[in-house]
């Protein structure tokens, strides 16, 4: 049985270039390197937006435009990556409406949800929060194990 897939948040991509915050860098590389040699990592094309724009200018040291492109790149071809549809929009609208998300989390939501995704790692949710069958969990938290998330 293949295990289950994770929608991963942007926050999760960019701690992993982040040198100002060393414990979350390393927690990220190795949910990073544990999904992807689990098979179980997915991406969204929101998120490696999100990801290019935050490496070249949110970060206190940024990646060069280069570097993120490149980046950006191999997560394209390594990673399984999920474009956002008019009906993924049309669900985050639903979402910021009945659950009160902030629109870009609702797209991210909306995106595991039509994706029958069941989990998303990210710190901008409430640990543990389970929306519409969608589970939420918090990579950056001290117990957190993605191997024992995915059994």
């Amino acid at each position: 049985m293949d295990a289950a897939k994770v929608l991963v948040d942007t926050n999760v991509l960019v701690y992993a270039y982040d040198r100002s915050e060393p414990e979350k860098q390393k927690r990220a590389l190795h949910v990073l390197d544990a999904c992807a040699e689990t098979e179980t990592g997915v991406l969204s094309t929101q998120v490696l937006s999100e990801f290019f724009w935050n490496v070249t200018r949110k970060i206190p040291t940024p990646l060069s435009i280069l570097d993120a492109c490149e980046r950006v790149q191999v997560y394209a071809s390594a990673w399984s990556i999920l474009d956002i549809t008019e009906l993924i929009v049309l669900e985050a609208l639903r979402g910021v409406r009945e659950h009160q998300f902030a629109y870009w989390d609702a797209q991210i939501w909306a995106t595991a949800r039509l994706n029958q995704i069941p989990l998303i790692l990210s710190e901008d949710f409430s640990d543990g929060a389970i929306i519409e069958g969608i589970r939420f969990q918090n990579p950056f938290l001290p117990a957190f194990d993605l191997h024992v998330v995915l059994a």
